[in-house]
């Protein structure tokens, strides 16, 4: 179960090149509206209608769930933008800066600790981020370095917020997407009868090509069922082990860009990738010598 949420995840890039008609937005609005369909049918499924409405009973966990619903949003939002603009290494980038991110979330609200080999994690991806930040400044500075640390810290730092809010909230995995997509769906078709009566609803009009509509109304698919195989996967085994195979997913989408967009890879998001590569091998050293140890 584990291994095919990160491998779909890895290949969603495929999905969504497909949606380069769709502006992001308007895919994003389709997207919530799709959504709930199929979570409501796997919470009906797996028997988890009380905890639904349980949560809903609860005012502080609906404001945390609403919460979180705004930053998957936006997570969703830059991850489909910087795809359909062919941006795989910056996407890549920020889901292997995630964990790293996760470490300095739980360190500054979670009260944990880290130990010496994580502060060296952080510090040599807080290098590959700066090597970046560098190389997008001066008369001969690469925009494309600006984009690629734009994107990957956007991404990183709301899929980052995103888990340690779902962390404080106490409602399952599953339950909390069927919420959230529930408090998306009001702004996500407020937006669309917005666009509508622009020219092709702002350029993508649901039923006028039947093979793209298609395709867009399998985004609730796409969305939910992952999801659901990650949260039984993280449900049945340990968690570390979990979070070792999690680098499939930005290494597909790196992979893709190389070898399929053909996405030029500039030396400095090069330097950045290997900083962030040496970051993460150490950082799953620690990793692996504490459960040994455990």
């Amino acid at each position: 179960m584990a291994l095919a949420a990160y491998l779909f995840w890895g290949l969603l890039p495929l999905y969504l090149h497909q949606m380069k008609a769709v502006p992001p937005l308007s895919f994003v609005g389709w997207r919530t509206i799709f959504t709930l369909p199929v979570c409501v049918v796997l919470v009906a499924i797996r028997g988890q209608a009380a905890e639904v409405l349980g949560a809903l009973k609860q005012p502080r966990a609906v404001a945390m769930l609403a919460l979180s619903a705004c930053l998957i949003g936006s997570n969703w939002l830059i991850y489909v933008s910087a795809i359909q603009h062919g941006h795989l290494f910056a996407a890549s980038l920020g889901y292997y800066i995630n964990p790293l991110v996760n470490i300095l979330l739980g360190t500054l609200f979670l009260g944990e600790r880290l130990g010496r080999l994580q502060w060296l994690a952080v510090a040599l991806a807080g290098g590959g981020v700066a090597l970046l930040a560098l190389a997008g400044t001066g008369a001969g500075g690469s925009p494309n370095a600006h984009a690629t640390l734009g994107i990957a810290l956007a991404l990183a730092i709301s899929f980052s917020a995103y888990g340690l809010v779902r962390k404080l909230v106490p409602v399952g995995s599953l339950p909390g997407l069927a919420v959230e997509a529930g408090l998306l769906l009001v702004p996500g078709i407020a937006y669309l009868l917005a666009i509508s009566s622009g020219a092709q609803g702002g350029g993508f009009q649901f039923g006028a090509d039947a093979s793209l509509s298609a395709l867009v109304a399998l985004s609730g698919l796409a969305t939910a069922l992952p999801l659901w195989l990650f949260a039984e996967a993280a449900r049945r085994m340990d968690y570390s082990t979990l979070g070792f195979i999690q680098f499939i997913t930005p290494t597909i989408v790196f992979l893709l860009g190389l070898f399929v967009f053909h996405e030029p890879l500039h030396p400095a998001q090069l330097a950045a990738f290997v900083a962030i590569w040496i970051a993460l091998g150490v950082f799953c050293w620690d990793m692996w010598m504490k459960r040994a140890r455990g």
